[in-house]
């Protein structure tokens, strides 16, 4: 039977290996949605590896029955591009931290953003190093407490859909750890764009940061304070929902359909692959407050992909010039004869 043929189900890409994650922790969740999303893909586990760096995220290719790297800190976007380059058929993961991604790792980030490498990167974000005992992290917000910001940090974070988008990205998507059903389902479309892929995972850590996403994920309020955006459909959201987003100028705006004037008509409707990252920017920097959080695909757009252009560059050049053995490489050109 051929690989094309086998069904595969969740089960199959999970390791036998202990999970030792905390219990209650985000990264339970991804996990579990990266399984159900893999199965749905189809790719044989001998097909797929999973990269990660240093973090308690960076644990994950430990728990998939896939090939897997464990690197150092921040690097995992260059091995990641590494594997990609060296064997472009492989389905290659890149599991990583807000800290792990964006400080020590923010250059190869933004740069197998900007080449476009077809890696898929899980950005677990719960604004906080886990792994070594609760420092801030870039993605603390000013003014926070921690261990190694008593007094609060004096920094203004970085917000990850603006570094991905600024670095020319054409794939970004952000989803909450809990939500496993919708995780799932975009994690097989991130799977299925061709270039890089980033997806935030909205992310709680138990012990170190226990619910600094609460404001927009709690039960109660994640309707009013969340949108989750579907390509071609209108953006609505709230409870009941009789929310809409609308534009206001150059930007955007949260209005009650049927108040103010405002009917089904004003409301916006989501179109991910728009080439221009303008309104994707917008969508994806609303923060909950007057806006809600996006989540879902708020960004995939066909670019050239990189992998591919250097594997059509490399068979170019070698049906110009023939194949030739080392030796007769190194005796090119001017060489001499020592005697």
């Amino acid at each position: 039977m051929s690989s094309s043929q086998i069904t595969y189900q969740a089960k199959d890409y999970k390791s036998a290996q202990l999970v030792r994650w905390c219990p209650g922790c985000g990264d339970y969740g991804l996990l579990t949605a990266l399984h159900k999303a893999l199965a749905e893909l189809g790719v044989a586990p001998h097909d797929i590896v999973v990269i990660s760096g240093i973090g308690c995220s960076s644990r994950l290719p430990y728990y998939m029955n896939t090939y897997g790297f464990h690197t150092i800190h921040g690097r995992g976007a260059a091995v990641a591009t590494g594997v990609k380059v060296a064997n472009p058929r492989l389905s290659v993961w890149l599991a990583t931290g807000d800290g792990d991604c964006l400080a020590i790792g923010g250059n190869h980030f933004i740069h197998a953003v900007r080449r476009n490498v077809d890696v898929n990167i899980l950005l677990m974000n719960n604004k906080i190093y886990g792994l070594t005992k609760g420092q801030y992290s870039p993605t603390s917000d000013r003014g926070f407490i921690s261990k190694s910001s008593p007094y609060g940090t004096v920094e203004d974070p970085f917000r990850p859909a603006e570094l991905a988008i600024g670095a020319r990205g054409r794939f970004f998507a952000r989803t909450i750890d809990t939500d496993v059903k919708n995780s799932s389902a975009i994690l097989l479309a991130a799977a299925k764009h061709k270039g890089t892929s980033v997806v935030e995972v909205i992310l709680n850590c138990v012990i170190f940061n226990d619910g600094i996403h609460e404001t927009i994920t709690a039960r109660e309020h994640r309707a009013d304070k969340t949108i989750f955006l579907r390509h071609g459909e209108k953006m609505i959201f709230g409870s009941n929902n009789d929310k809409g987003i609308v534009q206001s100028g150059f930007d955007l705006k949260a209005v009650t359909i049927g108040e103010d004037g405002y009917t089904l008509d004003d409301v916006l409707v989501h179109d991910m692959t728009t080439p221009d990252p303008t309104f994707h920017l917008k969508l994806a920097l609303m923060d909950g407050n007057e806006l809600p959080v996006a989540l879902g695909i708020i960004r995939d757009v066909e670019a050239p992909v990189y992998d591919e252009d250097m594997e059509k560059q490399i068979e170019n050049v070698r049906a110009k010039k023939p194949a030739r053995t080392l030796k007769e490489f190194l005796m090119t050109g001017d060489i001499w004869e020592v005697k």
